[in-house]
């Protein structure tokens, strides 16, 4: 899509701090930092949000949802994290392409909103 901001990212168009990239997903840390780790985890196949998920993404969120423990554990996030997904305006997602938030290395608080 080429006026999403993450697609920008994946392509190469916009520069990022990449942490994790295969065929499927792409990660990078956040430009605003809510924690002292704190990435993003997005799949390259744009699709704008958890309510506009299809059947056919099945695999692709699967394969994404396996993904986070390993690049927590690259991240050195032994100790725990959280992983947060923002949807829709009352959830204040802000980039309209699917990511998850990876938070670690603090103690998260609770309530989170």
């Amino acid at each position: 899509m080429s006026d999403c901001l993450f697609c920008k990212l994946i392509e190469g168009e916009l520069p990022t701090n990449k942490v994790y990239e295969d065929d499927k997903i792409f990660c990078f840390h956040d430009v605003d930092p809510q924690a002292p780790v704190h990435v993003l985890i997005i799949p390259k196949k744009h699709i704008d949000s958890l309510d506009t998920l299809q059947e056919e993404d099945a695999e692709l969120i699967s394969y994404l949802m396996l993904k986070v423990k390993d690049i927590a554990a690259d991240l050195g996030l032994e100790n725990g994290y959280r992983l947060v997904n923002n949807c829709g305006e009352d959830g204040l997602q802000t980039v309209k392409h699917l990511h998850f938030h990876l938070l670690g290395r603090r103690r998260m608080k609770w309530p989170p909103g």
